[in-house]
């Protein structure tokens, strides 16, 4: 009996759920993912072959098909050598009854790229830009009593369009939002914080409603704010008769001992604001917001809440190796967590704005955020084909629309995420001044220009004075939304800039890699904010920041391994990450912790002593976690590590004991002669010891062992278990050098997404179930349907003892 129970209520909540799409209430958005229809390739026919039930397969959103490879020399190193082209993506469903007199949208987070969409053979729009969020009005063409088909056509054939992996296909979330003819749209609620302190606080919220209708309409507008505890901190209304158009309507109200957010304490309040007529409901916005304040100045660098604080930061792009753009979010989640142990606070969205759920996870964990829009305005820069400053470039990309859409676009990204407390800054632009690629100016034939393309002054080359006009209008189409925050730009030609304005058209000025700038530029330019938009990891391009109390930020080039701007093939991705694709520490992570993090620890690894370094601006250090080496080789072992003392031992025996700040580069350092067993560093604070790390010898590779970050799941809702696959020894030891190839297989209620091993140069089939470690390491991506039951995930390597999770969806 109590299985036909639950079989009943499952066969219930599997007919309810196709129309949780009509159901959703209130105006909210509905999640319109699930089952579509995908087409690799144009359709002669048009829009009337979009309607074919051939070469179509069915996928659920997000979608990236560009990672389905395969990866071939015959595309872009700049994109990752993997495919563009044009696809088609199409879903039927059925209309409403009660969407009657009322307005329905469709509404994308991001189409990758020049889209189209239809609705019932009738063109709605085109958007070009890949990363820009947008909506249309689905009403008038709909059948309420019947289905109806929406057709989004995708143009990537220009497939090196872009200095870095984009992705193709409609890559992030869509929505399905159903409104009154009189209404609030997605992004028409601004929640400022003008006036804050740790005992009061000032709020304003700005409600623009919308009504469609022919004559007034009568509204009663509520604005309720509610704490993290779920407490009434504010809660304010108006009636108001709202003319045909828009009307704005604006609160304000003083918080008593407001719960500030910062890096630490990301203290949330839900805002929601409702339109009601008749004692009810009709129409509601619901978002998270912070309540904090943040200022730069010119002396004194950045303050968050009054506090002086010093941004630790990483520059990211979209991708996730195996999953490419289509990213989950609990993807993210896992890196940012990551990065946080890290000690890093502060997050810059490269070269473009991000999916939605990654602004809500950096409000939820304390990040500080540059927002970004443009990689390129009027003119293209290079976008390298056959590996990184290689041959002949490409020059297509977003300029080729900058001019009819630049100013909606950086528009619209503001409107889309204002009210996060995690943005601090709105960047106009990454490197549009880069020295010849494509501005010039005749102060390149003199002086020091580390990023430069060409030699010296290109009198073929537009001229840089062109930078300062685009510059002032960016500027002004941000502030025309929102003026809370400092508009930005990061510089890479600053010799070159400075000499046409650009700078002084704005608030905060970025520069990349040229820390070296820093001080003259403050002395001539006493009024210039300056930071550092993008760095390498030298220990020394931190200093210019943690010596220099006028320069606020580091944002290191980058906190993630990503696809594309690669080298000549083989490579296919970028390394410069802190951590590589799959999300593994690698040893410059661990040196980054050490300067950045507060909380002690230390890290132990090796590397013979005949290695050479590389020396270049995204240098790694080589101090593998690994002690295999030859008997008697000359080892030089390094400690990363932010406590006063460092002791090695070997085997037992103390090697000796360094003080870090004594130490060359605050690294503890040791000349070992190897032998095999076991390496450990003991931290110690004071004398005493806080923290410990080891490394042993491994044996042969004998086994795996697997560790889920998540194995319970509910049902009605797809889930994410990121499992990390190791190769250890019998004793279960890492095995460093093992490359086995592993294949996973998944039983139930469950697919298997992609398996990532952090390799930049692999050609392995993403979505193949096998694929060789690096490292002894591999990650695995098991997605839930949403069904109950259980899921077995088996990963097997030759004739190594395997290893099964299991996943359990309730």
């Amino acid at each position: 009996m109590k299985n036909i129970n639950y079989l009943l209520l499952l066969l219930i909540g599997m007919l309810l759920l196709p129309g949780l799409v009509k159901a959703q209430g209130n105006g909210k958005p509905a999640l319109f993912n699930s089952a579509w229809s995908f087409h690799k390739g144009d359709i002669g026919t048009g829009i009337s072959g979009a309607a074919a039930e051939t070469q179509w397969k069915t996928v659920d959103l997000p979608h990236d098909w560009s990672i389905e490879g395969p990866f071939s020399d015959e595309w872009a190193s700049a994109t990752g050598y993997l495919p563009g082209g044009i696809g088609w993506y199409k879903k039927t469903f059925n209309g409403n009854a009660a969407w009657k007199g009322k307005q329905v949208y469709v509404y994308f987070d991001g189409v990758y790229k020049n889209s189209e969409v239809w609705i019932n053979g009738h063109s709605l729009g085109k958007r070009p830009n890949g990363f820009i969020s947008f909506q249309y009005e689905l009403s008038k063409y709909l059948n309420l009593s019947g289905k109806n088909t929406i057709a989004v056509r995708v143009d990537h054939s220009e497939f090196a369009d872009s200095r870095w992996y984009t992705g193709s296909g409609i890559y992030r979330n869509v929505y399905l939002i159903v409104k009154d003819p009189v209404h609030i749209a997605p992004w028409d609620v601004a929640f400022t914080t003008p006036d804050v302190s740790a005992d009061k606080a000032t709020v304003k919220v700005k409600v623009s409603v919308t009504n469609s209708n022919a004559t007034d309409a009568a509204v009663l507008v509520k604005v309720n704010l509610f704490d993290g505890k779920g407490k009434s901190a504010a809660a304010l209304q108006k009636q108001i008769k709202v003319k045909p158009g828009v009307h704005d309507v604006e609160f304000e109200q003083q918080l008593s001992s407001p719960q500030l957010w910062d890096t630490e304490k990301a203290n949330l309040y839900k805002l929601q604001v409702s339109l009601n007529r008749n004692g009810k409901s009709f129409d509601e916005i619901t978002q998270a917001v912070g309540i904090r304040s943040i200022r730069f100045d010119k002396d004194k660098g950045f303050f968050l809440n009054e506090k002086s604080t010093k941004l630790k930061g990483v520059c990211i792009h979209d991708d996730a190796g195996a999953l490419g753009v289509a990213v989950p979010e609990e993807v993210w989640v896992r890196r940012l967590k990551i990065l946080k142990d890290a000690g890093v606070n502060s997050l810059r969205l490269s070269h473009n704005p991000h999916a939605d759920y990654l602004y809500d996870l950096c409000d939820k964990m304390g990040f500080l955020v540059m927002d970004e829009a443009f990689d390129e305005w009027e003119v293209g820069k290079n976008k390298w084909v056959a590996g990184w400053n290689v041959g002949t470039p490409s020059k297509n990309g977003y300029h080729e629309y900058f001019k009819a859409w630049a100013d909606r676009d950086v528009a619209d990204m503001v409107l889309r995420s204002r009210n996060h407390p995690s943005i601090i800054m709105w960047s106009i632009g990454n490197e549009i001044d880069y020295p010849n690629d494509p501005y010039t100016h005749e102060v390149l034939n003199t002086g020091r220009n580390p990023q430069i393309y060409g030699k010296g002054y290109l009198p073929d080359h537009p001229s840089a004075s062109g930078l300062t006009p685009i510059a002032k209008q960016l500027v002004k189409a941000v502030k025309a939304v929102d003026t809370t925050r400092p508009v930005t730009a990061a510089l890479a030609g600053v010799v070159m800039s400075n000499e046409v304005g650009y700078p002084e058209a704005l608030d905060v000025v970025g520069y990349n890699y040229q820390e070296y700038r820093y001080p003259e530029d403050h002395k001539k330019y006493p009024n210039r904010i300056i930071y550092g938009s993008e760095n390498g990891m030298a220990q020394q391009a931190w200093n210019a920041v943690d010596s220099n109390e006028y320069i606020s930020a580091q944002y290191l080039w980058t906190g993630i391994d990503y696809l594309g701007e690669a080298g000549k093939w083989p490579q296919r991705s970028n390394g410069a990450g802190l951590v590589d694709l799959a999300g593994f520490k690698k040893p410059e992570y661990f040196f980054r912790q050490s300067l950045w993090s507060a909380k002690p620890m230390v890290y132990v690894g090796a590397r013979a002593i005949t290695s050479t370094e590389d020396k270049g601006i995204w240098s790694h250090r080589t101090a593998e976690p690994v002690w295999n080496w030859q008997p008697g080789g000359k080892i030089k072992v390094d400690c990363f590590t932010n406590c006063q003392e460092a002791e090695l031992f070997l085997n037992g025996k103390s090697l000796g004991k360094q003080s870090r700040s004594a130490a060359k580069g605050q690294v503890p350092s040791w000349q070992v002669d190897y032998e095999p067993g076991e390496l450990v560093v003991k931290g110690y604070n004071n004398g005493i010891e806080v923290s410990t790390n080891s490394i042993k010898t491994a044996g042969d590779a004998w086994q795996l062992k697997t560790i889920a970050d998540n194995a319970s799941f509910k049902a009605n809702t797809k889930g994410l278990s990121q499992i990390e696959v190791y190769i250890t020894d019998k004793d279960g030891n890492p095995v460093f050098n093992a490359t086995d190839e592993v294949t996973v297989s998944v039983t139930g209620p469950a697919k298997l997404l992609g398996l990532e091993s952090g390799s930049t140069s692999s050609h392995e089939n993403y979505q193949s179930n096998q694929r060789k470690a690096l490292h002894g390491r591999l990650l695995a991506y098991v997605q839930t349907t949403g069904k109950p039951g259980k899921v077995q995930v088996q990963v097997r390597a030759g004739s190594l003892k395997l290893s099964t999770v299991t996943l359990t969806i309730k």
